[in-house]
């Protein structure tokens, strides 16, 4: 297990940008692969973007070419770069790490996009 700590949500603009940061409380070096989810209000929560060990990605249909998932292994950190935000992109974001036997969750950090 490890704990994640979400931050870097908040208001924007249609149009705008943000950039999420999980940090994990120890090396993520071993984690095959850490994601971001997200869940709109009323809605059920959904992946978002993957990045494994080996640096490979992917993303929802819904975010591509807009969001950009990064890691960090020196600072133990995931990243979520969101450019052109939509009102639609409203939600909370949730940082995962598929550690074993059961993967660990943050608690989240609330993006609102405005129109």
């Amino acid at each position: 297990q490890v704990q994640l700590v979400e931050s870097g949500g908040g208001l924007v603009q249609a149009g705008g940008s943000l950039r999420l940061s999980c940090v994990a409380s120890r090396s993520i070096l071993g984690i095959n692969a850490m994601r971001w989810y997200r869940q709109p209000p009323g809605k059920e929560r959904e992946l978002v973007a993957t990045i494994t060990r080996g640096g490979s990605t992917n993303y929802a249909d819904s975010v591509k070419g807009r969001f950009t998932i990064s890691r960090d292994n020196a600072k133990d950190t995931v990243n979520l770069q969101m450019n052109s935000l939509k009102p639609e992109d409203t939600a909370v974001y949730y940082c995962k790490a598929d550690t074993w036997p059961v993967g660990s969750w943050g608690q989240g950090t609330q993006v609102t996009v405005s129109s």
